[in-house]
């Protein structure tokens, strides 16, 4: 069995859900990666940095205190002793978390930090440039997309599961926002690594991607 998984992917595409089940199948651990920089966009708002001040963003990834726990059938993710789960899902931290993404000290500092953490292996390794970037030679590499439309509703359902008031349209302007952002950034564009599988989901509930998933990595 391969060591380390890297699934990619654009928001509301489900490549979260299909991730952690596709660990808790393999008994691999799951590394949320964008949760990463939704916590050093959370903190670099709560203190007040400049987003546009690399070596102070620098500064705070240095210092930031992360870790993932296993709570049931859940992974959360604590800064310190702080559980910041609900704290970094919102619009908010979408926007800053995609910003930040884009900066190149943000991004060597997470890249070296989830590199680290892969070292042991038996990683299933979620977010947006895994494949192309972190993890160039993982044993498997996917790609999860779906439609603009499917992807919106996912979007949508999710925030208002989570107790927001939000409209249908203001989810897709986001989306939209939040695709163009990580689409047209310099620094590790969102893009399918060239040897990845793609995966579109439109017409696939999670359990059908993570079988797909599972399938190739067997036959393989």
């Amino acid at each position: 069995m391969g060591k380390i998984i890297t699934i990619d992917g654009p928001a509301g595409s489900g490549k979260s859900t299909v991730s952690r089940i596709v660990a808790k199948r393999l008994n691999f651990l799951y590394l949320d990666t964008g949760a990463m920089y939704r916590a050093v966009a959370l903190q670099a708002r709560r203190i007040g940095i400049d987003l546009r001040d690399g070596k102070e963003l620098w500064r705070l990834c240095e210092t930031l205190d992360l870790n993932f726990k296993s709570e049931g059938d859940h992974t959360r993710l604590y800064m310190g002793e702080e559980g910041i789960s609900l704290a970094i899902r919102t619009p908010e931290m979408d926007m800053l978390s995609s910003r930040i993404s884009a900066i190149g000290e943000v991004r060597t500092a997470m890249t070296e930090l989830q590199r680290k953490i892969g070292k042991g292996g038996r990683l299933v390794a979620e977010g947006r440039d895994m494949g192309t970037v972190v993890f160039p030679d993982a044993d498997h590499k996917f790609f999860i997309t779906a439609s603009p439309e499917v992807r919106a509703e996912r979007r949508y359902r999710e925030r208002v599961h989570r107790g927001e008031s939000v409209s249908k349209t203001e989810v897709e302007l986001d989306l939209r926002k939040r695709d163009n952002q990580d689409k047209t950034r310099s620094i590790a564009p969102l893009v399918p690594a060239k040897n990845a599988k793609v995966i579109d989901t439109t017409r696939l509930n999670p359990e059908q991607v993570v079988e797909e998933i599972l399938n190739d990595i067997k036959n393989r």
